[in-house]
């Protein structure tokens, strides 16, 4: 019996690993974009994505497959190094539950403790089970209490910290 497949020659499908990477200029449309998809009633404006960039380009990391952008994060790390905070954390709606935002958290932290960064930090909203969790396993620790209106009226926040 002929074998049927074994030896053909099909060209393969190359499969792109996502990878992580700190953010260029061209990434800032799909970032907007991604941004506006995951924070649908509170994202940033295109100008303040800018400025981050602008300020921040070596801790805005993006995570893309191919052509698609998957993920971002951002932090931002005091003068003095003592703490950095993470301001955003966004993975498209359609790849969670992939562990891409742990991969992003994990590579992020580890920059920090390279620059030797004191301390982590963020704000969570504290209905966020998901989120709190990640954190949780990368080993944030939440504050006592949750702090109200922290990021303006009905905008309670989790403060959660973690020690590098």
């Amino acid at each position: 019996m002929p074998d049927l497949g074994h030896n053909l020659d099909i060209p393969s499908v190359r499969e792109h690993k996502p990878e992580i990477r700190p953010a260029r200029e061209d990434d800032l449309p799909e970032l907007h974009r991604l941004d506006n998809e995951v924070f649908e009633f509170s994202p940033y404006p295109y100008f303040v994505l800018r400025q981050h960039f602008d300020a921040h380009g070596d801790h805005l990391l993006v995570l893309r497959e191919g052509d698609s952008l998957l993920g971002y994060v951002l932090f931002a790390t005091s003068a003095n190094l003592s703490v950095s905070w993470c301001l955003s954390l966004a993975v498209a709606p359609h790849r969670r539950g992939r562990r891409l935002g742990r991969r992003l958290m994990s590579e992020a932290l580890g920059r920090l403790r390279q620059e030797g960064v004191h301390e982590a930090r963020l704000a969570v909203q504290p209905t966020n089970t998901a989120a709190i969790m990640l954190y949780r396993h990368l080993g944030f620790l939440p504050e006592e209490g949750v702090r109200r209106d922290y990021f303006g009226p009905g905008e309670d926040r989790t403060i959660m910290s973690l020690k590098l």
